[in-house]
């Protein structure tokens, strides 16, 4: 795919700046119903919120400069090398290069105009 036809298409996480791990997942949890499909004890909480993922982040919180509240939208993309050139190509300025976010998976984090966090999320590559 060439740069000029590549889109953004699906957003796959939206994660949250949370203070209290634990918390917040037992009010996601147990509150308003959302599965727990994965977590990194003390940093990193997913749930189940249809076709979206649902993030809680202890890092956002402390690493932003936001704190708690903080939102970082993920969109998944099957080659984050690619996103990012692309992207790039088209003018994006990114805070951070792809890199190894966990296991296979990697991100590369840009701002929006107006400061929102984004990143592309997923292999890689696609080869």
């Amino acid at each position: 795919m060439s740069d000029s036809n590549f889109k953004l298409s699906q957003i796959g996480v939206l994660m949250l700046g949370v203070q209290d791990l634990a918390r917040s997942v037992a009010f996601y949890r147990d509150k308003l119903g959302l599965a727990v499909t994965g977590e990194v004890p003390g940093e990193f909480a997913f749930l189940s919120a249809g076709s979206v993922t649902l993030g809680l982040s202890v890092p956002i919180a402390k690493h932003t400069g936001q704190g708690p509240g903080a939102t970082e939208v993920v969109f998944s993309v099957p080659d984050v090398t690619a996103a990012f050139d692309a992207l790039k190509a088209r003018g994006v300025q990114f805070t951070h290069e792809p890199r190894v976010a966990t296991g296979p998976m990697w991100v590369a984090n840009f701002n929006d105009p107006d400061g929102h966090r984004l990143s592309v999320f997923g292999p890689k590559s696609a080869a």
